[in-house]
C-alpha cells in the first residue's frame, strides 16, 4: 500500500479499509485528503468492497482548504479550484467504482464530509453521528454533490431545512429520513460497518457493480431507459462465472460460493 499522508488504507480480507487519519482537527478534509481518497480507490488491487471512516470522535468536519482560501487575493477562484480538482473528482469516482462502498460515521459528518458519507451505498452511523450542511451559517453553499443527493435522499422539503437552515440532523432523525441505512451504537459502529462490508465482499461483485451503476442512471432516465438498460446490465451479468455459480449453487440447493469474476 503506499504511504498517505492524510488517511490510513488498510486491506482486511476481500474489504479496503479507507481511514480519513486528522483526528486533531475531526478529520476536516483538505484537498490532498481527497486526491489520496480517489487514488486508493483507483487501486482496488481486488478488494471487492470499501469501508471508508474516520479516526477519532468524527467522522468528517467539512472542507479544510488550509487558512489560505480566507487570506487568498481570490478565495473564491481557490475554493472553485479545490472543489473542481480534488473534492468532486473523488465524490465522482465513488459513483464510478465497480464494488460497493460503506460509510461508517461517528460525530460530525459535516459539508464535504456529509457529501462523502452519503455517497457510499451504505452509510451505518454511531449513536452520536450526525449530519450537517452548515454553508448558510458561513455565507457559503451546498457542495461536494450535495444539492443533487439530498433531494433524491430525502426530499426537496427535507434538503431545504438542511440546507437553509444549516441545523444538525442526528443519527436517529436521519435514519427515520431514510438518509442512511442503520443506527448502532457507537462501540459497536466499526465491527456493524465492516460486517456490512465484508457480506458486501462476498456477493457477486459484476453484478453489484452493475446495479450501483444501474440505481444511479435511473435516477436520470425514463422508464423505459432504465429497462432497456437492466436488460444490457442482465446480459453482462448472465455471462459472469458468479452468474454461472449462482445458477449451479441454486440447482444444488446449495449457498453460492461467489468469486468476484
Amino acid at each position: 500500500m503506499p504511504d498517505y499522508r492524510h488517511i490510513l488504507s488498510e486491506r482486511r480480507g476481500d474489504v479496503l479499509v479507507l481511514t480519513l487519519n486528522r483526528p486533531d482537527r475531526l478529520n476536516a478534509a483538505p484537498p490532498a485528503m481527497f486526491d489520496e481518497l480517489r487514488g486508493a480507490m483507483a487501486d482496488l488491487s481486488g478488494a471487492r468492497a470499501v469501508l471508508v471512516t474516520g479516526t477519532g470522535r468524527g467522522f468528517c468536519s467539512g472542507a479544510d482548504v488550509g487558512g489560505g482560501a480566507l487570506a487568498s487575493d481570490d478565495p473564491g477562484k481557490m475554493t472553485f479550484e479545490a472543489l473542481t480538482k480534488s473534492y468532486n473528482p473523488t465524490i465522482v469516482a465513488v459513483a464510478a467504482l465497480p464494488v460497493p462502498m460503506v460509510s461508517a460515521v461517528r460525530g460530525p459528518a459535516a459539508g464535504i464530509g456529509c457529501s462523502l458519507a452519503l455517497a457510499a451505498d451504505f452509510c451505518v452511523a454511531g449513536e452520536t453521528g450526525y449530519f450537517l450542511q452548515a454553508f448558510v451559517n458561513i455565507g457559503l453553499v451546498p457542495d461536494g454533490g450535495a444539492s443533487w443527493m439530498l433531494p433524491r435522499l430525502i426530499g426537496r422539503a427535507r434538503a431545504t431545512e438542511m440546507m437553509l437552515l444549516g441545523d444538525k440532523v442526528p443519527a436517529a432523525k436521519a435514519f427515520d429520513w431514510g438518509m442512511i441505512h442503520k443506527v448502532v451504537a457507537d462501540d459497536a459502529l466499526d465491527a456493524e460497518a465492516f460486517a456490512l462490508a465484508t457480506r458486501l465482499a462476498a456477493g457477486p461483485t459484476m453484478a453489484l457493480g452493475l446495479m450501483r451503476r444501474g440505481l444511479a442512471e435511473a435516477l436520470e432516465s425514463d422508464y423505459a431507459g432504465a429497462m432497456l438498460r437492466e436488460a444490457e446490465n442482465q446480459r453482462t451479468a448472465r455471462g459472469s462465472a458468479d452468474s454461472a455459480e449462482g445458477g449451479q449453487a441454486f440447482l444444488e440447493k446449495r449457498k453460492p460460493v461467489f468469486i468476484g469474476a
